[in-house]
């Protein structure tokens, strides 16, 4: 972690488009932070569990070009390598990972020079640090917060386990906080793994705080430890056992992989 509030450890930063969620396919410039506290079998960046000594910088907006710069960097030289890579106000920042909250105090500070800069600020999380974001959401334009299942999902080393590997109760304290964010929405990602009961536990804890939240259903892309998604017919059945309780439920898979972006 930084230990000073004006410097990131950072993983890399570039431009694409977004490839999860409502927002999907938005010009989007990314800022991944180094450092994961969870383990996820269907991980496509474990990279970034571990903070590195070098991040790469794309040199032009899709240009798939990028010099290394050493960590920390400062939230200064983000913020201006953001007003280089971003075409234009209405370009999403998405603060990605990794897990950014690890370093709130250094996210704090960003989104500071961010908003200056009339941003908009996209916050993708596991969703479990609720008092790190506790200052940090109403300055947020969105918060993007997965939901972790114990079936696929383990905490990282030298990590507090979280009782029984149930992380339910963890990310309903965060998303009451998420809602103070201007947008919120959850994702959690299907696998052949995924049980009824774990999206019914979701679902109850959801219902409880706010049933319009936004709930994207993302049917894993093979990778890591999972080689294969749910059939058609169990996602169809998993979207309709949560639309019966959830005004807004979409199932939505990842994009960039169709076609080639990062």
């Amino acid at each position: 972690m930084s230990a000073d509030r004006s410097d990131v450890s950072l993983i890399e930063i570039f431009a694409s488009a977004q490839g999860e969620g409502p927002e999907v396919g938005r010009a989007t410039v990314f800022v991944r932070f180094g450092g994961c506290d969870l383990r996820c079998r269907w991980c496509d960046s474990p990279h970034t569990w571990r903070e590195s000594a070098m991040c790469r910088v794309e040199t032009a907006p899709g240009s798939a070009v990028f010099e290394e710069r050493p960590n920390p960097v400062s939230v200064e030289a983000v913020a201006e390598i953001v007003d280089q890579l971003a075409r234009r106000s209405s370009t999403w920042i998405s603060l990605t990972g990794g897990e950014p909250l690890l370093q709130s105090e250094a996210v704090s500070g960003l989104v500071e020079r961010l908003a200056e800069r009339k941003r908009r600020i996209h916050l993708e999380t596991h969703g479990l640090h609720a008092e790190a974001l506790a200052q940090l959401a109403p300055r947020l334009d969105l918060v993007s917060m997965d939901w972790k299942l114990a079936s696929d999902v383990r905490c990282g080393p030298k990590v507090p386990h979280y009782p029984g590997h149930d992380f339910h109760d963890a990310h309903a304290a965060f998303l009451r906080v998420a809602l103070r964010a201007r947008q919120v929405h959850v994702k959690v990602v299907l696998t052949p793994a995924t049980r009824d009961e774990e999206l019914d536990a979701m679902v109850d804890r959801i219902v409880d705080i706010s049933p319009d939240v936004p709930l994207v259903l993302q049917p894993v892309t093979p990778t890591g430890g999972v080689d294969a998604r749910p059939s058609p017919a169990r996602l169809l059945e998993c979207l309709a056992r949560a639309e019966q309780r959830l005004a807004d439920v979409r199932l939505i898979p990842q994009t960039h992989p169709i076609y080639g972006v990062l």
